[in-house]
């Protein structure tokens, strides 16, 4: 006891030495969308296997090909010496027989060598892994992906082409595929942005097998689509230099020179209609400043541009060691408490699961992993969204000693009763994998929700961070600003319901996209039913 006391009274001293109390880190504790990144990591090492197949190939053909070579040198050798005197040469019995003997066996075996196929075994194992292999709808995700985290984190095509984040750079053509996968979906702004850079990478002198002719032709047609006439026209202008006989381009050339002819045309208005039309853009700005969408803000609080918090309001968020009202297995071991939010109350524990459980839960949750659901708001069936791109499984306590222990101490920190809570749920989300701002709990247009359970509402969210993320993939909550940062071994936890058992409509959050990373959690979502005396009801609406 003497040393918890010594170790309470450092914690207390640290807390009081600075004004930013919310920032603690116990530092001197020990402290598929697509395809998820389980599987994508299946795909690099079938890759890595289908290279060396390729190199075994390769490898057999250069030994074919050696002996042929041999062969070849040799009776070139030999035609040689016979050609310049034949008569000679074929008087001796045994050029004559070994002469015969070539045309009629050698040759033979030759033909068979230079007609034996070596690529059997590459093509055999090519057959069987390309059952693995990710489909085009895949590829479109991926793609879809990228633009999403180009979008959320204002990302350059330049940054992303280039490697300035880390990874891999893009080639002309890659560009051009992405270009491709926003024009198929009529988004002529990111059609413009990867054309655009496909073409200045081939201006920078890039080997590619694409043609600037190829990369014109989207890149007018989008910029046009947007409003863009005149440099649709340039773009156009520029194709028809590089391949004059170009049909399309020939008729828009011409369309274009007409339209621009008619717009220079209508084009004189009166100066004071131009300063009313700035003077409402300006009002414009300033209201969307004030009353931001919630995309805009769910976006901003991903890049980190959150609330900045008052000193006065920063001062009521504390770490502190919490044993549950000296719960007899925390006594002793209190657990490492941080307020990340005051309304709604967002509590974050440090060090409450192992390297070993997290370990053990994704082995269980590996071989089930789906493409996760939600729950249709009009008819409760379970159904894919564009806007949950996950993978999930679901684990119940008696599978695993693991899962078991880890609900236990659920339900030993917060106090509420787990036996009604729904199983353990099991996320990873790859690159660019995100879950935008939803609700856990039911709300009132929603009274079937969770109907078939029996179990009441959701009150609270237990979510566990199993991974640490080099990028994005936060916890944001746009009502009110704020932004929780994955952690590895940490869980928060937060009440979806006020006392009165109405819904807390300002736990509205959601999953930012992964930037750089692979993101593990997990998730209890814990229901009313047994909560009756753990957590009794208030009288007013918001208790």
């Amino acid at each position: 006891m003497g040393l918890l006391k010594a170790k309470w009274c450092l914690f207390c001293s640290l807390l009081a030495a600075g004004p930013k109390i919310h920032s603690c880190r116990f530092d001197f504790f020990e402290t598929c969308p697509p395809f998820c990144p389980g599987q994508m990591m299946d795909l690099l090492f079938t890759e890595k296997d289908l290279v060396k197949s390729l190199k075994d190939y390769i490898k057999a053909e250069e030994s074919k090909l050696e002996q042929v070579k041999r062969w070849a040198e040799k009776l070139d050798e030999l035609t040689a010496t016979a050609t310049q005197d034949p008569e000679g040469f074929l008087g001796h019995p045994v050029n004559a027989f070994k002469l015969m003997k070539r045309l009629n066996t050698e040759w033979s075996e030759v033909e068979d060598l230079v007609l034996r196929d070596m690529s059997d075994g590459f093509i055999s194992n090519l057959t069987i892994q390309r059952q693995h292999f990710p489909s085009e709808e895949d590829q479109t995700g991926a793609a879809k992906a990228l633009l999403r985290l180009q979008d959320t984190y204002k990302l350059d095509t330049q940054t992303i082409s280039t490697g300035d984040l880390p990874g891999d750079t893009l080639m002309p053509e890659d560009c051009f595929e992405l270009g491709k996968t926003a024009y198929s979906e009529m988004d002529y702004y990111h059609t413009e942005l990867w054309m655009a850079q496909a073409l200045r990478q081939l201006d920078e002198g890039q080997v590619s097998s694409l043609d600037a002719v190829t990369v014109l032709d989207y890149l007018s047609y989008s910029v046009y689509q947007q409003g863009g006439l005149e440099r649709a026209l340039e773009y156009t202008k520029r194709l028809l230099t590089l391949d004059p006989d170009h049909k399309r381009a020939s008729g828009n050339l011409k369309y274009f020179e007409y339209q621009l002819a008619k717009q220079m045309k209508a084009a004189i208005e009166p100066k004071r209609l131009q300063e009313v039309a700035k003077e409402g853009e300006k009002r414009e700005s300033e209201r969307t400043t004030e009353y931001l969408p919630e995309k805009r803000k769910y976006e901003q609080l991903c890049r980190g541009e959150g609330i900045k918090l008052t000193p006065r309001r920063q001062s009521r968020f504390f770490c502190r060691y919490y044993d549950n009202n000296r719960h007899p297995y925390y006594i002793l071991g209190p657990v490492k408490q941080e307020d990340e939010w005051d309304r709604p109350r967002i509590i974050r524990y440090h060090d409450v699961i192992s390297e070993r459980e997290m370990e053990k839960i994704k082995e269980l949750a590996k071989p089930r992993l789906r493409r996760a659901t939600i729950s249709n708001p009009v008819t409760g069936v379970l159904e894919t969204a564009h806007y949950r791109i996950s993978k999930s499984a679901w684990l119940a306590a008696y599978e695993h000693p693991v899962v078991d222990r880890i609900n236990q101490r659920i339900e030993d920190i917060t106090g509420l009763d787990v036996k009604t809570a729904e199983e353990l749920q099991v996320a990873n989300y790859g690159v660019g994998g995100q879950y935008e701002p939803h609700f856990d709990f039911g709300r009132k247009d929603e009274p079937d929700a969770f109907k078939e359970l029996g179990t009441g509402n959701r009150i609270a969210t237990w979510l566990f961070y199993m991974s640490d993320i080099t990028a994005g993939g936060a916890t944001v909550f746009p009502e009110v600003g704020a932004s929780v940062r994955p952690k590895k071994g940490t869980a928060v936890f937060w009440y979806n319901l006020f006392p009165s058992g109405e819904g807390d409509y300002s736990t509205r959050h959601a999953a930012c996209p992964v930037l750089v990373g692979n993101k593990w959690v997990s998730n209890k979502w814990i229901h009313e039913r047994g909560q009756e005396f753990r957590r009794p009801c208030g009288l007013r609406e918001t208790d």
